[in-house]
Parts: C-alpha cells; structure tokens; sequence
C-alpha cells in the first residue's frame, strides 16, 4: 500500500469528519450514516478507518469519564488523588530451603 497524497489525505479526513458528523447528529446510530460511513470506508485506506473509529471510541470513553466521572466495580471513583496516587509495589521473595 503507497501512502495516499495530500489531496486523498485530504478527502479521507473530510469524509471521516462528515461521518462523525452524522454520528453525533444521529446520536451515533450507525444505521442513520450508512451512506456517509461508505464514503469513508471508499476514501480511506482500510488501516486508518480501523484506526479512526478506535479513535472514536477512545474519545468518546474519555469524554464520558470526564463528563460523568469514573465508574469501578466497587463504586464511583470521587477523589482524583485516587487517580494519580503512586501504587505500590509488592515483591515476592522466593525462599528455598535447603535439605
């Protein structure tokens, strides 16, 4: 695969930008894109849709962490020290004995 030119370059992020576009108008209901999600995939080498809807999915996670906070298993995270707190670091000792 060669690397797209500046103008298919260009063509790839418009039509990846309309299709996000059409996601948040939709509420992203992928059903509601299907013709501008076509477009893309036909203007865009196939690595850099994969590599865009990963990117998708990663800011709208961070977006909802950010807007609703973090969720655990055990609860809602409250505190951003709990966050960026250093871990600690526990180190097993082998111990061999010798008979």
């Amino acid at each position: 695969m060669s690397f797209p030119d500046k103008e298919k370059r260009q063509k790839c992020w418009d039509s990846r930008d309309r299709y996000w576009e059409c996601l948040d108008k939709s509420g992203d209901q992928i059903e509601k894109c299907v013709e501008v999600r076509t477009l893309y995939e036909a203007t865009c080498p196939s690595q850099w849709v994969k590599h865009f809807d990963r990117k998708r999915e990663y800011l709208k996670f961070k977006e909802r962490i950010q807007n609703d906070g973090l969720q655990t298993a055990c609860g809602p995270v409250t505190s951003k020290n709990s966050l960026t707190a250093p871990r600690q670091r526990v180190y097993r000792q082998t111990v061999t004995t010798l008979t």
